[in-house]
């Protein structure tokens, strides 16, 4: 399976997230899988290839050429996909995975939730989107998300396209189940 991971790349941030995430990009590897991102060489990005690279595994990343450019791509990147921007970044990633997990993050991991979320809405495709609830860092998102059902903003349940998963056995058991 291609997992797509979106996360943070900044460093920043709570040192919990990093062992969290080392521990999810090595069970990764380890279970055969492969990691679709970002391809940036700092932050959570940085930790998810690292780790997988070190127990076995194979990363993708898709690279926009300004990164690129910049000096900040990972020397973890088993294959580089390179993209001209945020919006190609995206549908390449959709295209690549199988399923997406969603570590802390800002604007952009936020972004591509909501861009694969969206396109699974209106029939695009039938993937999921995992949110990892390290620490409860995703909590005020599923109280937004609930709160706009009960407004009558989202159709269906939003459940149906975006799992919640607090620990790496919850997520292991979404993905394998």
């Amino acid at each position: 399976m291609k997992i797509c991971v979106f996360c943070s790349a900044n460093k920043q941030i709570d040192p919990d997230f990093f062992s969290m995430t080392e521990e999810l990009g090595k069970w990764i590897a380890e279970s055969g899988h492969s990691i679709v991102y970002g391809g940036v060489n700092c932050g959570l990005m940085e930790r998810i290839a690292k780790s997988a690279k070190e127990a076995g595994g194979r990363t993708i990343g898709v690279v926009p050429m300004i990164v690129e450019k910049s000096g900040r791509t990972s020397d973890y990147v088993d294959v580089e996909i390179p993209c001209d921007n945020l919006s190609d970044r995206k549908q390449l990633m959709m295209d690549q995975s199988d399923v997406f997990i969603a570590l802390p993050g800002g604007l952009g991991t936020l972004d591509e939730i909501f861009t694969v979320v969206a396109s699974a809405t209106i029939g695009y495709h039938q993937k999921t989107v995992i949110l990892y609830n390290m620490k409860g860092f995703w909590n005020s998102l599923i109280t937004l998300l609930d709160n706009l059902k009960q407004r009558g903003m989202i159709r269906g349940d939003w459940r149906e396209y975006i799992k919640v998963a607090s620990s790496l056995e919850e997520l292991a058991g979404i993905l394998c189940g």
